[in-house]
């Protein structure tokens, strides 16, 4: 009897296969726990949010910190996700040496509509097992933001948010490690224009 087995990469692979070509231009994958993800398609609520968080953040931190939005960091030898949009401590390089590790985040934060089982289940994981203090998700369905932070290992040995803190789309927040600073909601969450 043929056993079957899935085939998990490495960090190293993954890059080798990003080098050779073998990911189609258009075609946005990330290295999750050593599997191959593509990534979903975004819709114009997603793309509208992401633009102005990424945009606001940037605004606010001017060069305090390092904002990247939709970039790679490294997790771990077997995961390479691409976020939304990082927080990240200022580096002289601006990450042309390396990716972000774990020890560079301030804050991930996903942007979510039909990614947001996966942003609430798997992504919340991975960034809790590397470390990541703190983990927002712009949960576009429900039109809030929640707010993870003190990354724990439970008794079971899964990965979890000690803290999940929720907050409405009127509503400001403190952005971490900058506690005098703060992200109000009302500019980042899309709205529907009003017709007149």
């Amino acid at each position: 009897m043929t056993t079957i087995t899935k085939k998990l990469f490495t960090l190293a692979e993954y890059h080798r296969l990003a080098e050779w070509g073998f990911f189609e231009q258009n075609n946005r994958v990330e290295l999750i726990r050593g599997e191959l993800i593509q990534m979903a398609a975004k819709g114009r609520n997603h793309s509208v949010c992401n633009s102005l968080v990424f945009g606001e953040l940037y605004s606010i931190l001017g060069k305090r910190a390092n904002v990247r939005g939709q970039e790679p960091i490294i997790l771990s030898n077997n995961s390479e996700p691409e976020p939304d949009v990082v927080i990240a401590r200022k580096k002289a390089d601006n990450y042309l040496s390396a990716h972000p590790t774990p020890d560079d985040i301030l804050l991930v934060i996903e942007v979510a509509d039909s990614t947001l089982k996966y942003d609430q289940t798997t992504k919340l994981e991975i960034y809790a097992e590397a470390g990541i203090t703190d983990y927002w998700i712009f949960n576009l369905i429900d039109n809030q933001l929640e707010l993870y932070n003190e990354p724990l290992k439970d008794s079971k040995s899964k990965f979890n948010y000690r803290f999940k803190r929720i907050a409405l789309p009127t509503e400001t927040v403190k952005i971490p490690e900058f506690s005098e600073l703060t992200l109000d909601l009302a500019q980042v969450f899309p709205t529907q224009a009003s017709s007149s």
